[in-house]
């Protein structure tokens, strides 16, 4: 058995304190009582009391209070499980975290940009799976295709330029990580988007891109930066700037943006060029490339649904709360038949479990 709402069990704590509260209630009734010191008046008045009413009134609001708060807590047991075929496609998206992808010509930084418009993009998916490859001079498979999207933002956060040791910026290389990732078996359309500054240093991204194509794939390119070029900060151990990149003869590195790379590489696709903007305009483009291509079946995903059970504890809940008003808590014909009928009826109840 599971709880939906556990918390209102620490509420159970209100039941003993409850008890207490009632037996010094009636300590303090009968102290009122001697207070009065005229025993011909008490005893008159201890006649008229149903003392075994009251104090099995009592119990059973307690027992009434412990019913009514295991039943706010939503108990749980049993379960349905359903599955369904989900539509969409195989998003593979190639994140540069090169560190020319720190300039900061796109504000906070070039990289910072990206992850932000990636996180933006899976808002826009409608059921569509997608996966991640960082790369630089080297690229690897982050998290797989999956439709997870909080997983995928979580596992997106962590992709910096540190993860990746090798520098550079192997374009070719991550295109063909990519493929990697995708599912042969499933009929959804593949699709790579590539998000990076364009600087290929360390492969043939094109002849990537081709090979892409043949396989069905479907290459989308997003070009951060710009074509008149930004400085590349460097910081040290503890994340402070102390300067900017330089080449071996100490003239400082302007990072640009090769958009021409990055256009052969999407038409080789029959794909598209996105350059990035301020207003982010370039994801609604491709989140309107994206539905329009082929949605297969990707996944089947699960639910499961758990059974409430709340109802075994409110019913005997308000059983308990219409037995106590049935009782009197003074003596009287009416009231004491009713209190030997709930008796009675108690006593052959425990007389049927035994």
């Amino acid at each position: 058995m599971t709880f939906a709402q556990p918390i209102f069990l620490y509420a159970l704590v209100l039941v003993p304190l409850a008890a207490l509260f009632l037996l010094w209630a009636e300590r303090e009734r009968r102290k009122a009582f001697a207070r009065i010191g005229q025993p011909n008046l008490v005893a008159r008045l201890a006649a008229n009391v149903n003392t075994r009413g009251r104090f099995l009134r009592y119990a059973l609001w307690l027992g009434a209070l412990a019913l009514l708060l295991v039943a706010l807590a939503r108990p749980q047991w049993g379960e349905t499980k359903t599955s369904a075929p989900q539509k969409g496609v195989q998003v593979m998206v190639a994140l540069d975290v090169s560190k020319s992808m720190l300039a900061e010509d796109l504000k906070p930084n070039r990289l910072e940009r990206a992850k932000m418009e990636i996180s933006d993009l899976m808002n826009r998916l409608k059921g569509d799976e997608i996966g991640l490859v960082p790369f630089s001079g080297a690229s690897f498979i982050l998290f797989p295709l999956t439709s997870d999207y909080n997983t995928a933002r979580s596992f997106l956060e962590t992709a910096k330029p540190e993860i990746i040791s090798r520098g550079g910026t192997a374009i070719g290389d991550a295109i063909r990580t990519a493929m990697n990732g995708f599912d042969p078996k499933r009929n959804s359309q593949k699709v790579i988007v590539v998000v990076t500054d364009g600087e290929d240093t360390e492969s043939n991204a094109l002849a990537a891109a081709q090979e892409a194509a043949k396989q069905g794939a479907i290459i989308y390119t997003i070009g951060f930066g710009s074509t008149t070029g930004e400085l590349i900060p460097e910081f040290d151990a503890n994340g402070n700037q102390v300067g900017f990149k330089t080449d071996k003869n100490g003239n400082q590195v302007r990072s640009k943006l090769d958009d021409n790379a990055l256009r052969e590489i999407a038409a080789a696709t029959n794909g598209k060029y996105f350059p990035a903007t301020a207003n982010g305009s370039e994801l609604d483009a491709l989140a309107g490339e994206l539905n329009r291509l082929q949605k297969g079946d990707i996944v089947s995903r699960e639910t499961v649904e758990k059974h409430e059970q709340f109802q075994w504890f409110l019913a005997p809940a308000l059983a308990l709360l219409l037995l106590a008003e049935m009782i009197s808590e003074r003596r009287n014909s009416r009231g004491e038949k009713r209190e030997r009928k709930l008796f009675g009826w108690m006593k052959r109840a425990r007389g049927g479990v035994a």
